[in-house]
């Protein structure tokens, strides 16, 4: 074949070839360890018992262990999808109505700073791309001291991961007394008036991952005093809102009571949990700012980083959690499933 194409025999020849006669640029790379969580998901599937429960992952299930999904979340896909809408690529953003929607449950509908349009906000890879763009924007006008940001201890593992990638350098701060099981509250007030003022800090707005248990109302109504009078930056991660207590609003307390006391907050939302929406990757990053100019200087800003990142989100799940907060039925639906 060579030579009837004008080619000597020896220019090419696959059978005297070995993909591995020469250094791979890949050939020195660490084998990672497995991720914790996932992992242990992973070796669940793999076991053939049928006694078998796995408690790795907080995710819905019926009764036999299997996935579900919500009612509310059927139906306002079904809907969704009887719509025949297009597959557009949304603007960097995000959907505009899911934006919007995310907001009120977060912040309240009533809040005074969503029509004063001091909110800048972006739709996120679910909570995880959330928390991303939180440590990115820190990292990128090193708003952090030191670039340190405060961690509770214990947490979510990937906390330490996503930060530390974005350049930033994770400090724990003690939060819960395994004696007690129990928040370590003392242990954490101690720690938030050590660090240095104006320090960056993360806390679970609800259903503390991976312990379960939150401070009380009185206890964050004293936190928020205490780190206003450090001048600290908050960021509060919320992937449990409706799905911690069985209602939104109770669960939003911390997030509502920061920004009532004057805190310009950080927060991701991950609607994975409380709507069990896990594959479909619905969140949204939002920062609390101090005017409509400034919210739309970082807001500009926030789409840079978009585009750099992952360019604009997926439609489909964000389309159905608007569904579900625009229809008064589908909402008092969802609210129930919340409560179980």
């Amino acid at each position: 074949l060579m030579q009837k194409i004008g080619l000597p025999s020896f220019a090419f020849s696959i059978s005297s070839m070995s993909l591995y006669s020469t250094a791979s640029f890949w050939g020195k790379l660490p084998l990672a360890p497995v991720d914790k969580i996932f992992g242990i998901n992973e070796q669940c599937k793999a076991d053939t018992s049928a006694l078998k429960i796995n408690l790795c992952v907080g995710a819905y299930r019926d009764g036999a262990g299997k996935p579900m999904v919500l009612q509310s979340v059927r139906e306002a896909e079904r809907r969704v999808i009887e719509r025949n809408l297009d597959k557009e690529y949304t603007g960097i953003t995000g959907v505009p109505e899911f934006v919007t929607k995310a907001i009120e449950l977060a912040y309240g509908p009533d809040s005074d700073i969503i029509p004063a349009n001091c909110i800048a906000a972006t739709q996120s890879i679910s909570g995880t791309g959330g928390c991303r763009l939180m440590a990115e924007f820190v990292a990128t006008f090193s708003l952090a001291k030191d670039k340190k940001i405060y961690i509770p201890s214990p947490t979510w593992p990937n906390h330490f991961t996503l930060t530390k990638n974005a350049g930033l350098i994770p400090v724990t701060y003690k939060y819960f007394n395994a004696e007690n099981c129990r928040v370590d509250f003392t242990g954490m007030v101690e720690d938030i008036q050590a660090a240095e003022d104006g320090s960056l800090f993360m806390l679970h707005a609800c259903a503390h991952n991976p312990t379960g248990c939150d401070p009380t109302k009185e206890q964050w109504d004293e936190l928020s005093v205490i780190m206003k009078a450090k001048r600290h930056m908050i960021f509060f991660d919320s992937a449990y809102q409706g799905f911690a207590s069985g209602d939104p609003e109770n669960d939003a307390y911390a997030v509502r009571k920061f920004v009532q006391d004057g805190h310009q907050i950080m927060l991701s939302q991950s609607f994975a949990k409380n709507f069990g929406l896990y594959g479909e990757r619905v969140g949204l990053f939002s920062i609390v700012t101090a005017s409509p100019e400034e919210a739309n200087r970082v807001n500009s800003q926030l789409k840079v980083m978009v585009r750099g990142m992952y360019s604009n989100p997926p439609i489909h799940g964000a389309r159905i959690v608007v569904e579900i907060l625009s229809d008064p039925a589908l909402k008092s639906l969802w609210l129930s499933e919340c409560k179980g």
